[in-house]
Parts: C-alpha cells; structure tokens; sequence
C-alpha cells in the first residue's frame, strides 16, 4: 500500500476517471428510466430493493474497489497475476456444483442474497495472467509453444464458460487474441481465424455439395496460379492441398457437428435469422418439454430484436425524453435493463443520444489505446490493450445484438447494462490500467 495517501492523484489520468463516471451515471439514469414505477424516488433509491438502486449500490462497492486498487502498488498486480487466474479457474469450476439456474445460463452462484457469475469476473484474472505471461523477459513469442501456452490461458477459462451455456461471454474471451497479435502473434494466425469465420457463414448460406464444389475449384484456381512455385517446391502444393482437405472437413463435418451437438436449437436459429435463413430443426428426438422451451426461445429472441428495433427507430432524431419511451417504459423490450439498455438510450435521446454514447465509449477505447502505447512496461502495454480489446468486443457485440446484425447472444454493455459482477468487472479493470498507467514511469515486473 502507499504510504502517502495523497499520491492516489498522482498521475491518475482523470479523463478516463470522468468517462467512467459519465457512463455509469448515464446507465444508472436508463435502468431508472425502464424500471421506475411511481414509487417515491428517495425511498426507492435507499432501500436497494429496485434494480436502479441496486445498480447504485453496485457503483458505490465498484468505487470501494477502485480508491483501493489505486491505493495498492503497481507491483501487486503483476506479483498476483496467477494467483489471482489459478483462483478465477477454481470459481469456473465451482460453478458446475453449485450453480443456480437463470434464464437458461448455469454459470451463477447465489450466496446470502447475492449472485457470482465468475465468467464475467474472470476476464481481469485472463487479462492479467496474459498481460504476466507475454511481459516475461525470457519469452520468446515466435515459438509455437509460448504461442500455444498464451492460447491455452485463454482457451481453459472460454471453455469452461462454453459448458455453463454462457457462450456470448466465452466468445468474449476470443478477443484477447487481438492482444497476442499486438505482442508478436504472426498475423497469418489472424487471417486463418477470419477465412474460417467467413467459411461458416458460407456453410449456413450455401449448399454444402455447390460449396464443395467452390472450394474444389478455388484450390486447382490456386494450383494453377502457383505452378511455377509448385515446380520449384512441392510443399507448395502439399500446403494447397491440405488447405483444400481441411475447409472441406469444417464445412462437410465439423460445421454440422458444432451446430448439432454443442450449440443450443434456439441458439443456431438465431444465427440462421441473423443470415436471413430460416432453420428447421429435426424434434423427432427432442421430448416436447425441449421443443416447447426451444419455440419459446425463438419467440423471445425475434419477439426482443423486433421491439429493440422498433425502440430505437421511435426516437427518431432528437428522442422522446427519458422515462417518456413508450416502448421501454413499458416493459415491451424484454431485458431492457441488461442486454438491451441501449434501447432506452435510442428511444429516450433519439439518433443524436445514441451517436454521443458511441462517441464517449470511441473515446474511451481510443483513449486506452494511448494510454497503452504510453507504457515503458510490457505488462502494464498488454494489460492495456487487453482492456480496450474486452471492451471493444462487448460494446460492438452488444449493440450488433440490439440493432439485429448480430445473433442474441446475451452480453452487456460495459458501465451501463444492469448486474452487480458486469459493473464491478468493468470497473476492477479499468482502474487496475489507471494504477499502471499512473506509475508509468516505472519498469514494472
């Protein structure tokens, strides 16, 4: 701890202080807006019993947190880093046993009045492993095993969160890649990972015998074109070749198998909707209980893109005003307060409100990102960009759902969407990169 209590200012960059504190107010005022019903406001707000004064309670344990965390030294972080990942694994699975069921996720734990989702608190505890384990000085990132080992750190956490049916946050954990690709990762990696995504998507648009024959004429296209370096060097044929076999294995096997046996019915309907497909699932084998939960979540899922959209287009420019939003007022978007508060900001502050939230949150990662080409410390740079890409990855995620480009897949949006583990998540990790970035000057280890 420091010992002299003033220096918690010193070199704390306080406009990325004061945008947090603008965008947790701002998500405080919208959770009032759609939950608010006539009670006395002062009393509501006291008696944490209603979900804005929850979410205020939230923000005072966040600020705890965060004096504190600014009060520690710099050197904690990275002398704890995987302690603290060891114990964000440890509550990974302790979920499996004690889990409580709620809304269809099994990855919260309820203890005296209070619920855990270590899935969401775990991105500090990866962000910091990660940040440990890329600064170390003996690292040698070109390695395929120190590349493996990063990818692991990753991996283990995102899995588990898969199997707890929290599969938008597991997708979260997929961002911190873009953090590796900063540190040394070859981009060749990056691109692999894009071609396969636009290989799916191709799956779910085209049939699978017509994209077979694509991929078939697009590696003897490839053949043809590299002839001459084929002459020079079989491998390169051998490498179009094994190229060709395994995009034919996703696309003929893996991409059916993953949407069959590991995604949920209403899961994979939603990613069909998004492509402007419809998907008809085989109930033979389903019991009626399965197929009435599944049709039930189709209906919602549709039902709240459609509602989203219809909110934020009644904004129009200028907005209705808050609390005078007919749609989110009353309770037509289902999970207003959680992964659809953006709605309220649509519907309330119109096309201008929704333009200025996006403006403050491009700020913010923009103002991140500087702050992490700022560092003399390679852990406190990787920490950095680790932030600004879980935030990143969150904010597009979660306005893509609301807006319907991107399938539901139930993420929130950073200081604003309502749950006490989301904010103080968010929080923990921005002030832990206000603390390194105010000791900058030092080399930290």
């Amino acid at each position: 701890m420091k010992n002299n209590s003033f220096e918690i200012s010193k070199g704390i960059d306080w406009i990325i202080v004061g945008i947090y504190l603008v965008l947790v107010v701002t998500g405080i005022a919208s959770i009032f807006a759609t939950t608010y019903r006539d009670e006395n406001m002062i009393s509501g707000f006291l008696s944490f019993k209603t979900d804005y004064s929850r979410q205020l309670l939230y923000f005072f344990i966040s600020l705890v947190l965060a004096v504190f965390i600014l009060l520690t030294d710099s050197k904690f972080f990275t002398a704890t880093s995987n302690i603290f990942y060891a114990f964000g694994l440890i509550l990974l699975i302790l979920v499996f046993p004690f889990h409580t069921d709620v809304k269809g996720t099994k990855s919260i734990i309820r203890f005296s009045g209070f619920q855990l989702q270590p899935a969401e608190l775990c991105k500090v505890f990866v962000n910091l492993a990660l940040a440990k384990y890329l600064s170390s000085l003996d690292l040698n990132f070109k390695k395929l095993r120190s590349q493996l080992i990063a990818a692991s750190l990753v991996l283990v956490p995102a899995i588990l969160t898969i199997f707890q049916s929290e599969t938008g946050l597991a997708l979260v954990y997929f961002s911190f890649f873009l953090v590796m690709y900063r540190e040394g990762l070859p981009s060749a990696i990056l691109v692999i990972g894009f071609s396969l995504a636009v290989l799916v998507v191709m799956t779910l648009l085209i049939d699978e015998n017509l994209l077979a024959i694509i991929l078939t004429l697009a590696a003897i296209g490839f053949v043809y074109t590299a002839k001459r370096q084929i002459k020079r060097d079989r491998s390169v044929l051998v490498l179009i070749v094994s190229i060709w076999v395994v995009a034919v294995g996703i696309q003929r096997f893996a991409v059916p198998y993953f949407f069959n046996n590991v995604l949920k019915p209403y899961q994979v309907q939603r990613i069909y909707a998004t492509v402007g497909k419809d998907f008809q699932v085989d109930t033979e084998s389903m019991s009626e209980e399965d197929i009435k939960k599944m049709e039930d979540k189709k209906k919602a899922g549709n039902y709240n893109v459609k509602q989203s959209k219809i909110a934020i287009g009644s904004g129009g420019f200028w907005g209705k005003g808050l609390m005078k939003g007919t749609q989110t007022r009353y309770d037509f978007v289902p999970e207003q307060r959680t992964d659809f508060i953006f709605c309220t900001i649509g519907e309330g502050f119109g096309f201008a409100g929704s333009i200025v939230l996006l403006g403050l949150y491009l700020f913010m990662l923009f103002r991140i990102i500087s702050m992490a080409e700022r560092q003399r410390s390679a852990f406190s740079r990787t920490y950095a960009y680790g932030v600004a890409s879980v935030f990143f990855f969150h904010i597009f995620i979660n306005i893509g759902m609301t807006i319907g480009i991107i399938p539901v897949i139930g993420i929130t949006l950073p200081f604003m969407s309502y749950g006490g583990t989301s904010l103080i998540t968010f929080s923990v990790l921005l002030f832990i990169l206000i603390r390194l970035d105010a000791d900058r000057q030092m080399v930290i280890r």
